[in-house]
């Protein structure tokens, strides 16, 4: 393979992947994690880790976007800016992805991470979630050949729902364009800038108002190098950055960089790995998604075997089984619906101040929020909860129906 700038971009991003794996092993760093620990302990300091990620790639985006280092238009992978505001997509998408995570034991980058410690159930999350994944990115309708599975049984009830802001004057989905669309703003580029600084700093009080994450240095680390991870993605692949490493690469003559601008995500990826597995001597296929979940696992590997923290973990039951098997199907669908996961949109996303990718991780979280609710009420109830008195008793307790609807007491 020739040594071309892409592929020392992708060495790169794959590089950024291993310590992003490793440090994420390290710290325990885990956004379904974040989910249980606040919802079942009250515990907030992984989910302060997460929006502390957050934070950290928000305001690297903003500082090299006031640079002009920088331009996340409406030509990044995936179009986190578009026009098109898919709210339905976005909702559906992250609450299934958040369902999925929950019986997957983990999300996206988790579930890389599991695998590269030595677990075997991870192994079956990945393999169900890039075959999903796959067949909502590739897979052609058996029905009708030739004609995409997406396009067939997806766009034609999501696309009416789909909002164009240009029509509203609108140039795009983030909170600058937005808001200076609907006040007339002159700059809504200056706006944004404007606005973006006060989201993260509103961020970072909530973060560091913990005195438990202040102590805590995995939390604080964990946040931080995947927060950077996700700045590093976009600082190799966005902008101006193909000329300025022709430079340093002294490769005058080199082919243009042929990585499309973008970060860290890891649904879409699993689907095109899955891709790539069918003809695997078309290297072209390997992209920055490919290189950046390869890269976690042996990131996470090569830190448990340092560490002598690698151990093979099995199935406990069928059950066990089933579930890890439902998880990375409603992963890899509700992943490539929402457009991301838990990094992809919910750090990825968010960075760039699209409020799809807000929306997004906000029905990540209540997806899997309420179905470790509606666990917790079958396992303490067994027998005598229907799935509906779960249901409705989870929902009481999120305060989004009346508590007098419940069907079981609060636990």
């Amino acid at each position: 393979m020739e040594f071309t700038i892409h592929n020392q971009v992708l060495l790169i991003v794959f590089l950024i992947a291993a310590i992003m794996g490793a440090v994420a092993n390290k710290t325990n760093f885990c956004t379904m994690g974040a989910v249980s620990d606040w919802v079942n302990m009250g515990d907030t300091g992984r989910m302060r880790a997460w929006l502390f990620a957050m934070a950290v790639a928000m305001l690297g985006v903003l500082g090299l976007e006031a640079a002009g280092t920088i331009s996340l238009g409406g030509d990044t992978f995936p179009p986190y800016r578009t026009a098109n505001f898919a709210w339905l997509r976005y909702i559906l998408g992250g609450v299934l992805f958040g369902i999925g995570m929950t019986f997957g034991s983990g999300c996206g980058n988790k579930t890389l991470v599991r695998i590269g410690g030595g677990n075997v159930k991870s192994i079956l999350v990945l393999i169900v979630a890039a075959f999903f994944a796959y067949l909502m990115l590739w897979g052609e309708d058996p029905l009708t050949p030739g004609e995409g599975i997406f396009t067939n049984y997806f766009s034609p009830w999501i696309n009416p729902t789909t909002i164009d802001l240009s029509k509203l004057g609108i140039q795009n989905q983030d909170l600058g364009a937005i808001i200076g669309g609907i006040f007339r703003v002159d700059d809504p580029t200056m706006l944004g800038l404007v606005l973006g600084a006060l989201v993260v700093l509103g961020l970072l009080v909530v973060v560091f108002k913990s005195s438990d994450f202040r102590g805590s240095f995995d939390n604080i680390l964990g946040g931080a190098v995947i927060g950077l991870a996700v700045l590093g993605g976009w600082y190799v692949t966005a902008g101006s950055l193909g000329e300025s490493w022709k430079e340093w690469a002294d490769f005058a003559d080199e082919v243009p960089l042929r990585v499309a601008a973008q970060s860290y995500t890891f649904i879409s990826p699993m689907g095109d790995s899955f891709k790539y597995l069918t003809e695997p001597t078309n290297l072209s296929l390997i992209n920055f998604g490919i290189m950046a979940l390869v890269g976690v696992i042996i990131g996470s590997f090569l830190y448990a075997l340092v560490t002598k923290k690698f151990r093979i973990e099995w199935f406990a039951s069928w059950s066990d089984f089933g579930n890890h098997a439902i998880g990375g199907v409603l992963m890899g669908v509700g992943g490539v619906l929402g457009m991301g996961c838990t990094v992809g949109q919910a750090i990825t996303g968010v960075s760039t101040l699209a409020l799809g990718s807000m929306l997004t991780f906000v029905s990540i979280v209540f997806g899997s929020a309420l179905t470790m609710k509606i666990q917790y009420y079958k396992m303490v109830y067994e027998e005598e909860a229907s799935f509906m008195a779960a249901l409705t008793s989870s929902l009481a307790d999120m305060r989004l129906i009346p508590n007098g609807m419940r069907k079981l007491e609060a636990v």
